[in-house]
């Protein structure tokens, strides 16, 4: 009798012994690979800030820009001095937004783009509205820079820019639609704009006209 209680009592005791062997295993371990692979993701999550952050750059610089430019002459100049010949750049641009803004600017530099720069800036100083009516300037106008005589008259929609040379790249960044211009005298590139700009300046819309005489 006493063999058989043992025989019934050992599968008792088996099952408690294998249901306590998994229990250890199955427990996660502090400070293990699961907290590895939790920093890992957190490298993921900064990895996927810093590609954001990338492209949110590369979609900046595609922005459009805020004027247009045009360089009219680059040249360059030498100044003769005590301690012998210097060399510099000038550089003779026009600025405009092709919707009523226009800007002219010469400056001179060390280098290329120092001349450039400075020209912009300048330009940018000097920018001034267009006054304009049914898409083209009010009133004929004339005017005299140095040698350079520039003549701008209105025209109807749909004739476009009749002009060449530095007025034509003037009233395009400026964003006159139609006109028709004439250039007597010197051709200078520098003295034309200048023309040209003064001749915008004195534009005059028909009710300020008015206002002003009364």
């Amino acid at each position: 009798m006493s063999e058989e209680k043992n025989t019934t009592q050992t599968p008792a005791v088996e099952p408690a012994v294998q249901n306590q062997v998994p229990g250890p295993a199955t427990a996660p371990r502090a400070g293990g690979r699961p907290g590895r692979g939790a920093s890992r993701g957190g490298r993921g999550g900064e990895g996927a800030g810093r590609g954001r952050g990338r492209g949110d750059r590369r979609s900046d610089s595609r922005e459009p820009k805020e004027y247009e430019q045009k360089i009219l002459e680059l040249s360059r100049v030498t100044r003769v001095t005590a301690g012998g010949k210097r060399m510099r750049f000038r550089a003779a641009l026009v600025i405009g937004n092709q919707a009523g803004k226009v800007g002219f600017g010469v400056a001179k530099g060390a280098d290329v783009a120092m001349a450039v720069e400075k020209a912009f800036r300048q330009a940018k100083k000097n920018m001034f509205v267009i006054p304009m009516a049914n898409e083209t300037v009010p009133h004929a106008v004339n005017e005299k820079f140095g040698a350079a005589i520039v003549l701008l008259k209105p025209a109807p929609k749909g004739t476009g820019l009749k002009a060449g040379g530095a007025v034509r790249v003037v009233l395009e960044l400026g964003g006159v639609p139609n006109a028709v211009s004439k250039i007597q005298g010197s051709s200078n590139k520098i003295n034309v704009a200048k023309a040209t700009m003064k001749a915008l300046k004195r534009l005059r819309l028909p009710v300020k006209v008015a206002s002003e005489v009364k």
